[in-house]
Formats: C-alpha cells, structure tokens, sequence
C-alpha cells in the first residue's frame, strides 16, 4: 500500500489549496543506502536494511522545476517530458507510492517535494523492517506533517508498522500525542510494546476503529484504566470506538483481561483471539455479556475453549457470521449442535483438528446452517462419508471444503457432494484416501472448483 489506502485514493481532486508553497521545512527520506544526512551543519547517521535504511533528516532540493516549461524553448533547453504533467496528475501518480518512495520523491526538487508532501498523500504511513529505527522515524514524519497544524496532525488515519522490532512504547507516545484522528493501527510483531502505550494510543484516539496488535507479547488488555482491573460499565464513562481487535498469539492475555477488553470496548463486531491460549470459557462468558454485535470471532488453538464455550458464543445467535475453533480439542458435537441451533446465519466454519467432531455434529449444521459457505473439517477423523451426505442434501451455497486428512472420507462421499454443490470453488482432500476416479467425477460436475490433492495421479 502506498501513502493513501485504496478507499481514500479515490478522493483525490485537482484543489491545490492545501498544498504547501512556502518554504519548505526538512523532510524525511529512506534512502537507498546507508549515509550521512547533514541539517544545519550537523550530521545525522543512518543504519542499512537491505535496499531501506532509517529515516534521515533531509534540506528540500535547491533545484527549481517550475509546473510548465515554455514548449517554445530549444529542444535541448527544454526540462524532462515529465514536467508538463499537471499538479493533479503528479499526485494521482503519489497516492499509489509507499511512504518511503514518497519520502524519495521529495529529494527531486522543489516542486516535487512541495506536492510529496501535500497532507492529503498523508493519510497513511506504511514502515517495514525489522531492524528498520521506527520510533525516529515516526517521530520525524509526525513533526514535519504537523508543520501547519502545530503538535497535531488533523490527516493521518493509518499507520502500519507491522514487522518493525523496533518500534517501543516511545513510537506509540508519538503516534497518540500527534495523531488525535487515527482510525487504523496495525503493530503485529512488534513485541516490545506494552499496555501502558496501547493505553496511550486508545485514550488520545477517540476514533480509532481497527486496533493489530498480534505478536504484541506484552500486551494483555486493551483499556481506558491505567489499571487493568478495573472494570467500566458500558453504561458509564467513554467507550472505545475499536470495531476489529486482532490480539492473535498474545500469549500473555487471560480471562481478567479479555473481560476488561469486552467491557471497554463494547462496539466490537471482528474480534481475533488466536493462540491466546490461557483463555478460557469464562472468557467468552463476559466477550458475549459486554459485545454483543460480534460477527466474526477466532479462539483457534485455545486448548482451554470447550463445549460450554460454544454455548456462550451461541448467544450471539444471528449476528455471528464467522467462526473459527479449529484446534480446540474440548470440543465436540455438543457444542457444534449449540452453534448450529442458534448461529443459523452462519457463513464461514473452521473446525480444523476438533477431534471429537462426528457425523452426527456435521448434521446438525447442514440441517441448520443453510447458508454456510465455507466449512473446514479437516483433520477430524471421525467425520465420514454419512456426514458429507448431510452436508451435500442441505448445503447448496457450500462453495469452500476442506477435508484434509480425514481418515473416513472416501470417493463415495466426495461424488455426493459433487452432484449437489454445483457452486463448490475450493475442495481440499489432502492426505485423504480416495480414488482417481472420484477426483474426476468431482471435477467433471464443479468445473469451477480447484482440487487440492496429493494423489500424483491426477492432474
């Protein structure tokens, strides 16, 4: 992604009234290779990753490039054929270059860099690398966006700093201290922030509405309260605005502080909870208490989630959409049966490796979930050709399975589902003993579907 996400790009016009056309300020550059920046006589040094090192302070070109060269010039007088492009068409070219390239542009000359930096390119920053100094370089960035509107700046919405091991609690300060409209936040991987700067980021944040912090090891709680522990109705104080809360392989997150999370940030609708896996069903109890609205919502690999987990998550009834529990190895039909009775809108199913799932629980979601879309049953030794039956007589918007490494699944059961999901785009049999021909009855009847295998037979 470039300096404006694809949603906002299309907003872009031809009004140059925002652009700056006094005197430039210094701008940040990631260069191609490591060297020495110099800004009123002092130098600032630079670490290589790759083609991309950190961010450096940088004078504006002394070069000036006007808009539009005489065309009745000499040729050999004449500037670079790119120079008669108009100023809008030079920024529909920006929104699609990343921060970095960006930050490059800047260095041409004056013109390029007055419109490198118009705010409206600046809606979203992008950094990458995992030895890559991203505190400075966010602090840099920040103050020379916020040249015009001092200590703030009113156009940032997104930042993305996934992968970057170096971001600390010190890159999150400036980030909440300057950016008081940020709606997107992605941090995944950057495992030494805490909760004290994530408590930052929420509290100054007031619109903050997609919060990525997997990987983020440190982090067990996404709150208003210093203090962890204590609870705020939703029925008193601020509620965060966080819509889509990705806590993925937070290893630390625990029952206390997914209720916490729950009560605070009762507006969730996509919540990601994998690998968390001191979670347990009394977790889901508050997660449904406080939020719901949940439509989407993962406690994949919590070893801990079971059956009576399910009940609770059931009470989100037509709202859930997606669900994963894949790996939840408590779990069997029963729970299935509680999803299946009151989830009827259910579109998407991960029940990948729950061994205690038969037949008789695949039943009751092909009877009861009518519109699924996408099922994953893989790696459940106990679903059979008896089940897929099921699946294929009720489930005719069916257009993902997965049946990797089921033991029981033979053609006879694949050749039903081929006669009845005509739909079928994705069909995953790997590790599963079935013949060549039940390969090609499948590929004959869903001739849109593309079979995953391991039988070198077919092709």
């Amino acid at each position: 992604m470039g300096a404006n996400n694809g949603k906002q790009s299309g907003s872009e016009d031809s009004d140059l009234s925002m652009r700056t056309v006094s005197t430039p300020s210094p701008a940040l550059i990631l260069p191609p290779h490591s060297s020495p920046g110099v800004l009123n006589g002092s130098s600032t040094s630079s670490s290589t990753f790759g083609t991309e090192t950190i961010a450096m302070v940088h004078t504006p070109p002394t070069s000036l490039t006007h808009p539009q060269r005489s065309l009745r010039q000499p040729r050999d007088q004449q500037g670079a054929p790119i120079d008669i492009l108009p100023d809008h068409a030079f920024l529909q070219i920006f929104t699609h270059l990343a921060t970095n390239q960006l930050c490059q542009c800047a260095r041409v000359c004056r013109r390029w860099y007055n419109l490198a930096w118009d705010p409206r390119l600046w809606r979203t920053i992008r950094l990458m690398g995992d030895v890559l100094h991203v505190d400075r370089a966010l602090r840099v960035l920040t103050r020379r966006l916020c040249q015009d509107t001092p200590n703030v700046c009113l156009t940032l919405e997104t930042v993305v700093v996934s992968g970057c091991r170096r971001l600390t609690d010190r890159g999150l300060y400036t980030v909440a201290q300057c950016c008081p409209e940020l709606r997107h936040l992605e941090m995944a991987g950057c495992y030494n922030v805490s909760n004290e700067a994530v408590f930052e980021v929420v509290s100054r944040c007031p619109n903050l509405e997609h919060l990525d912090v997997s990987g983020c090891s440190k982090v067990t709680c996404i709150s208003l309260t210093q203090d962890v522990s204590v609870k705020l109705s939703p029925l008193h104080g601020q509620q965060i605005s966080i819509r889509y809360l990705d806590m993925t392989d937070c290893f630390a997150l625990e029952d206390e502080g997914l209720h916490t999370i729950a009560a605070h940030c009762t507006q969730l609708t996509h919540l990601y909870l994998r690998r968390c896996v001191r979670l347990t069903d009394e977790g889901l109890r508050f997660l449904v208490i406080y939020c719901p609205s949940v439509r989407e919502l993962s406690v994949s690999d919590c070893r801990f989630i079971s059956d009576f987990g399910l009940r609770e998550i059931a009470k989100l009834e037509g709202r859930l959409r997606y669900l994963s529990i894949a790996h939840c190895g408590r779990i069997t039909d029963v729970g299935v049966r509680y999803i299946a009775k009151y989830c009827n809108r259910l579109r998407y199913l991960n029940a990948r490796g729950c061994e205690g799932l038969t037949d008789h629980g695949v039943e009751h979601l092909a009877k009861n979930c009518l519109k699924l879309k996408s099922l994953d049953i893989g790696k459940c030794p106990l679903v059979s050709d008896a089940g897929l039956e099921q699946l294929a007589l009720n489930s005719f918007n069916l257009k993902r399975l997965s049946l990797k490494s089921c033991e029981s699944i033979t053609g006879r059961g694949l050749q039903v589902v081929a006669a009845n999901c005509f739909d079928l785009q994705l069909l995953n049999v790997q590790d599963c003993d079935v013949p060549l021909e039940a390969l090609r009855f499948v590929k004959r009847h869903c001739k849109r579907c593309v079979i995953e295998h391991t039988n070198p037979a077919f092709f």
